[in-house]
């Protein structure tokens, strides 16, 4: 930062802009309360990371600082450092009714005869992936990806990093009393689908027949499999639900062997989805209900997502929930819990 007194504009500093001419010079002391409120306005304006903007006393009087000057008004600012011998943008800011006149690029311009007297060779700097304005500026001017910074709650981060976590687990869930069809179906198509050596299918509970595979709970899209062929069968309604790594539910209906809705607690748990598909593993209560007799306003307030497993219940107490909301009993049985519910009947694959 500059001496108070010494208040003369840099070698290149003059910029015509819209209202009069704009002065680029060093910041001083004086300047700095007017910084402190352009760091906070960026705060507000474009801010989106989970925790408060880092500030310390230093970071307004480290750096090669400038401000843009118009009849004596302080209507911008910008910060460059050097950085194991690279220069970097650390801050620009514009009052709102200095932007879009050329005052950015004459901040800038300083900036990198600042950088160019320091022989650096390379100009880096940091733009939040929200702020697609600022990205569209920085792109314009040449700057280019080269890494990405990633984010996530440290409480996320130890729930799955957890020792114990992980279990997937899940069962099929038929639509009718027919316990000896749905024992034919499960005989026929399990040994096609994937290799088990038994499977347990539940007596009629609420008008549900509930199937159980310890291979089957363990592995997605093996359940998803025998749902539909089970619902293509039996020419009835199938749900499979599962809690999958101990941190999401899932919900597959299946009606007459076609896939009717999807839920996933989570949507974008497993990476990032383009929005339609995100929106498409939302519950659809009024569909689930018209399938299930269930009730909308039931299924609606317990198959919620999130953006993180840590803003629903556990993924166990999740399952009942969903499966409480449909009338099903059971859903978070083990295949052992299973074999030994009353009328329960095991199909052998030999």
């Amino acid at each position: 930062m500059g001496d108070p007194g010494q208040r003369a504009p840099l070698g290149h500093g003059r910029a015509r802009a819209a209202g009069g001419h704009v002065t680029i010079r060093e910041a001083t002391e004086a300047d700095v309360p007017v910084m402190e409120e352009f760091v906070a306005a960026y705060e507000a304006e474009s801010w989106a990371r989970p925790y408060p903007m880092p500030r310390d006393d230093s970071y307004l009087r480290e750096g090669r600082i400038l401000v843009a000057e118009r009849d004596g008004e302080v209507i911008g600012m910008a910060k460059g450092e050097l950085r194991k011998g690279l220069g970097h943008v650390s801050f620009v800011y514009l009052r709102p009714t200095a932007r879009r006149q050329g005052i950015g690029k004459a901040l800038l311009r300083e900036l990198t005869a600042f950088f160019r007297e320091e022989d650096v060779e390379h100009v880096t700097l940091n733009a939040d992936t929200n702020n697609l304005d600022a990205l569209a500026v920085w792109h314009r001017l040449g700057f280019a990806d080269y890494r990405r910074s990633l984010l996530t709650g440290l409480a996320a981060l130890e729930q799955r990093l957890g020792g114990e976590s992980g279990e997937t687990f899940g069962s099929v869930h038929l639509q009718t009393d027919d316990q000896s069809a749905v024992a034919g179906g499960v005989a026929r198509f399990v040994p096609r689908l994937f290799v088990s050596s038994a499977s347990v299918v539940s007596a009629p509970r609420n008008g549900w027949i509930a199937v159980y595979d310890p291979v089957a709970s363990r592995e997605p899209h093996s359940l998803r499999g025998l749902a539909s062929e089970l619902s293509n069968v039996t020419g009835g309604v199938v749900v499979a639900l599962s809690a999958e790594r101990a941190d999401v539910v899932r919900l597959v209906a299946f009606d007459r062997g076609r896939m009717a809705d999807e839920y996933l607690s989570v949507p974008e748990y497993y990476g990032p989805l383009p929005p339609g598909d995100a929106i498409a593993l939302r519950a659809n209560p009024t569909l689930l209900a018209r399938l299930t007799g269930a009730e909308p306003g039931a299924i609606r307030a317990v198959a919620r997502t999130a953006g993180s497993p840590t803003e629903l219940p556990p993924a166990p107490e999740l399952l009942e929930l969903v499966a409480d909301a449909l009338g099903i009993e059971g859903a978070g049985l083990d295949f052992e819990g299973a074999s030994r519910l009353e009328g329960a009947v095991t199909v052998e694959h030999g």
